[in-house]
C-alpha cells in the first residue's frame, strides 16, 4: 500500500494553524451559555458585597460564647434584628446579640454567627447554649468573587455555572466570538435528503445530519445540501454555499475513483490544499485546505469513515473558528475489555466502542458489530492505536475521548 506522507498529528497541527476565531460580538449574558469568551473579564464588584450570615441565627462575639453550653448558657440581650437585603448596620456592644438571617449584613463588631439551634429565647433575652468560633458561619466580602480578579478566561466555553459567576462579578453583556455557519454539502448521485421518497438503488444522506447534529452540539448554524456527482453542479454549488458560510463541509467524492469530483472542483476554484489523506483509519480521505479564506473539509462518504475524519479533524478546526482555546473532544481514563489491534504501524487506528464502570473505573468495549450506523449511534467513547504502536492488550488503561 501506497504510504501516506502525512500523520495524524501534523494534519491536526497544519488545520488549527491555519484557522484563526471569526469576529467578536457583545451578547447579553442570558444568551452567552455555550458560546464562548473572545476576552478575559473581570470581577467589577465584590460579591458578597458585605460580610453575611451563612446561616439564620444570633450575631455574637465569640469570647463572650466560648464556654456555653446547654448546662451552662450564656444570657445576652437581644439588641435588634437584621435580614437579608437591609441596608442599616446596628453595631454589637458586650453583652448583647443581634438576630440575622441568612444573607444578612454582619452587625459591627460581631465576629461569629451562632446557629438558632443552639439559642433560646426568653423575652427580651437569648439564652446561648453552645460555642461560636470567630468567623463560624460568615461569608466574607469577595468570598464568592473578589473584585478585578479574573473570573472567566478568553477561549472559556461559558456553562452555565460559569453564567452565575459572571452575573455575580457584576457582567449584562459578553463579548464572545460569533459561531460559525456551516455549510455541509453531501455528494453522490445515489443519496437524497431525507424526507424525500427513497427510489432503488438510493440511500439518505444520513453523514450530513451527522455532521449537523454534532455543529448543533457546539451552538453553531449550518446549512445543508445534497447534490449529483456533476462537474458543473458541484461547482455551482460550492460557489453558492461558500459564499454564505463561514466554513464548509463536503461529504463523499474524497477518494480516486471516476465520479470523486470533490477536489478537483475546488481546485478548480482556487482552493489551497494543504493535506488531503492522512494516516488515520478510518477516516483516511480526509482533507483540509481554504477556498476565500474560509477553511474546507472534505470527508469521506462512509459513514465510520466520514464521522472519524470529522471528529479528528474538522470538528477541532471548527471549534477554533468559533474561538475554543482547546478545540478538542473531552478525554478520560479507561481500561480495555478487550485488545485492539492496528493495521499498520505508522498509521493511527480508531475504534468506536461503548463504556461501562467496573468497581468506580471506566471501561471501554470496543463495538465490532456488521452494522456501521448503529455502531456508530451507540459509540460513547473512541480508542486509538497511536503510530508506532500496533496493538493495545485488554486490561491496559489508556486516554480515550467521550462522544456523549
Amino acid at each position: 500500500m501506497k504510504k501516506l506522507s502525512l500523520g495524524l498529528e501534523e494534519a491536526l497541527s497544519i488545520t488549527l494553524e491555519h484557522i484563526k476565531p471569526l469576529a467578536v460580538e457583545s451578547v447579553k449574558l442570558a444568551e452567552c451559555t455555550d458560546r464562548v469568551a473572545a476576552s478575559d473579564l473581570y470581577a467589577l464588584v465584590n460579591s458578597p458585597s458585605m460580610d453575611s450570615s451563612l446561616k439564620d441565627g444570633y450575631a455574637v462575639l465569640s469570647h463572650e460564647v466560648a464556654d456555653a453550653t446547654q448546662k451552662k448558657p450564656v444570657l445576652l440581650k437581644l439588641a435588634g434584628h437584621l435580614a437579608a437585603g437591609a441596608t442599616k448596620d446596628i453595631e454589637l456592644k458586650s453583652g448583647t446579640t443581634i438576630r440575622v438571617l441568612t444573607g444578612a449584613r454582619i452587625p459591627a463588631g460581631a465576629d461569629a454567627v451562632l446557629t438558632e439551634e443552639f439559642a433560646k429565647p426568653e423575652g427580651n433575652d437569648i439564652l446561648i447554649m453552645n460555642f461560636a468560633e470567630p468567623g463560624r458561619n460568615i461569608q466574607r466580602c469577595g468570598n464568592d468573587v473578589k473584585f478585578n480578579t479574573c473570573i472567566t478566561k478568553k477561549g472559556q466555553q461559558l456553562s452555565p455555572g460559569i453564567i452565575g459567576l459572571i452575573a455575580a462579578a457584576g457582567h449584562s453583556t459578553v463579548p464572545v466570538f460569533k459561531n460559525p455557519t456551516v455549510a455541509i454539502i453531501g455528494t453522490g448521485d445515489e443519496i437524497v435528503a431525507p424526507g424525500v421518497a427513497l427510489s432503488e438503488g438510493k440511500l439518505y444522506a444520513s453523514n450530513i445530519l451527522t455532521c449537523h447534529a454534532w455543529c448543533k452540539r457546539y451552538k453553531m448554524n449550518t446549512v445543508m445540501t445534497v447534490v449529483h456527482d456533476d462537474f458543473d453542479t458541484l461547482t455551482k454549488t460550492f460557489k453558492t454555499q461558500s459564499a454564505g458560510a463561514d466554513a464548509i463541509i463536503t461529504s463523499g467524492g474524497a477518494w480516486t475513483g471516476d465520479r470523486d469530483l470533490v477536489a478537483q472542483v475546488f481546485e478548480g476554484l482556487g482552493w489551497q490544499q494543504y493535506f488531503h489523506r492522512i494516516r488515520i483509519g478510518p477516516g483516511k480521505a480526509v482533507g483540509f485546505g481554504m477556498l476565500d479564506k474560509k477553511p474546507v473539509f472534505i470527508l469521506p462518504g462512509g459513514p465510520s469513515s466520514n464521522l472519524m475524519g470529522f471528529l479528528q479533524i474538522a470538528l477541532p478546526g471548527l471549534l477554533a473558528l468559533a474561538g475554543h482555546a482547546h478545540p478538542h473532544l473531552p478525554r478520560i481514563n479507561a481500561r480495555l475489555a478487550a485488545d485492539l489491534e492496528g493495521r499498520e504501524r505508522d498509521w493511527t487506528d480508531f475504534f468506536f466502542g461503548r463504556l461501562e464502570e467496573v468497581e468506580g473505573f471506566p471501561v471501554f468495549h470496543p463495538l465490532k458489530g456488521s452494522s456501521r450506523l448503529r455502531d456508530i449511534a451507540e459509540a460513547e467513547a473512541i480508542a486509538s492505536i497511536p503510530e508506532e504502536q500496533e496493538y493495545l492488550k485488554k486490561g491496559s488503561v489508556i486516554s480515550v475521548q467521550l462522544l456523549k
